[in-house]
C-alpha cells in the first residue's frame, strides 16, 4: 500500500475548497464580454499547486488568525499569479501553448482575450483583497501595500524584465537570484508575509515569514529549473526544455544538476531553521518545505 503524503493530502483539501469560493467570484455581468470572464475562470481553474493561497492561510492561522479573515488576499494572491502565467504564455513572453497540460488561455481563447483576462485578474485581485474581512483598516492597507509592492515593478513585473534582458546573454549567480527572488519569489514572500500581517503577528515572526519564503522561493525555482531539463511534458503539464529553447540561463546551466540538488537542500534546511520562532505549531510548514524539494512536477 502507497504511503500518503499528509501536506499534499492538507493541500488537496485545502485546494478543493478554495476553488469553489474562487470560482464563484468570477461571474458574467454581460453576455457581450462573457468570453473574457470564461477566459479568465478557464486559467484559474486549470489546476495547479495553490501553493501562494495555501501559504497566506497557513502563517494567517500559525499566527493567531481565526476564521475566514485570509480569503480575499488568498483570492488576491492567485489571481496575480494566474494572470502573470498568462501573459507569460503569450508569443511575446515565452511563447507556451500548453499550460497544466491543456492549451495556453491564448491558444483557447485567441491572443486579444487572453490579454485582457489578465489584465482583469489583475484587477480584481485588488477588489478581492479590498474586501477582505480584516480586523482593521490599517491592518488591510499594510498587507495590501505588500502585495502591490512585490506584485510589481521592484518584484515579479521586475524579476520578469530582467529575465527577458538575459535571453540572449549568460547570466551569472547573482543575476539568476536577483531574477529568481523577483519573478518567482516575490509573491511567495508576499503570500508568507501577508498572512502574519493580516493576523497582526509581531514583526519578529513577520521577519521569519520572509526569511523562510526567501529560501523556498529559490528552492523552487532550482528545482523547476531542474525538472525542466529532467522531466516529461506530461508529468509537468508543460513544455520541457523551454528554457533552453529560449536561451535563458538557469541554475542547472550554471551548476549542473547535482550541485543543485545539493542547493535545493541546503536552501530547504534554512527554511525549516527560520520557523523556530513558530515552535512546534509550524511543523506543517516544515513539511512543506520538504514536499517542494521533492516534487516531481
Amino acid at each position: 500500500m502507497l504511503k500518503t503524503n499528509p501536506i499534499k493530502e492538507k493541500i488537496a483539501v485545502y485546494a478543493g475548497s478554495f476553488e469553489e469560493k474562487l470560482e464563484a467570484e468570477f461571474t458574467s455581468l454581460n453576455k457581450e464580454y462573457a468570453s473574457v470572464v470564461e477566459a479568465c475562470k478557464y486559467s484559474l481553474l486549470l489546476g495547479g499547486k495553490r501553493l501562494r493561497p495555501f501559504l497566506i492561510r497557513s502563517f494567517y492561522e500559525l499566527c493567531g488568525g481565526k476564521d475566514d479573515g485570509s480569503f480575499g488576499f488568498e483570492a488576491a494572491i492567485e489571481c496575480i499569479h494566474t494572470y502573470s502565467l498568462i501573459h507569460d504564455d503569450l508569443p511575446c513572453m515565452d511563447n507556451d501553448v500548453m499550460r497544466r497540460g491543456k492549451p495556453s488561455c491564448h491558444i483557447r481563447f485567441g491572443e486579444s482575450t487572453a490579454l485582457l483576462a489578465g489584465d482583469a485578474l489583475l484587477t480584481k485581485a485588488f477588489s478581492l483583497a479590498a474586501k477582505a474581512n480584516t480586523e482593521s483598516a490599517e491592518t488591510k492597507l499594510r498587507a495590501l501595500s505588500v502585495l502591490s509592492d512585490l506584485a510589481g515593478i521592484d518584484g515579479m513585473i521586475g524579476g520578469q524584465i530582467v529575465d527577458l534582458l538575459y535571453e540572449e546573454k549568460v547570466a551569472n549567480e547573482e543575476v539568476l537570484k536577483l531574477i529568481c527572488s523577483l519573478k518567482t519569489g516575490a509573491l511567495i514572500k508576499a503570500s508568507c508575509v501577508i498572512g502574519c500581517i493580516l493576523a497582526n503577528a509581531p514583526e519578529e515572526k513577520i521577519s521569519a515569514a520572509a526569511n523562510y519564503a526567501e529560501n523556498i522561493g529559490l528552492a523552487f525555482q532550482i528545482v523547476d529549473d531542474i525538472l525542466d531539463e529532467t522531466s516529461t511534458e506530461d508529468k509537468l503539464g508543460k513544455p520541457i526544455h523551454s528554457d533552453k529553447d529560449n536561451n535563458k540561463s538557469t541554475f542547472v546551466s550554471l551548476f549542473g544538476i547535482e550541485k543543485c540538488k545539493s542547493l535545493v537542500d541546503k536552501l530547504t534546511d534554512s527554511a525549516k531553521d527560520s520557523l523556530s520562532v513558530f515552535g512546534d505549531k509550524a511543523e506543517d510548514l516544515k513539511q512543506l518545505a520538504d514536499y517542494l524539494c521533492n516534487r516531481d512536477y
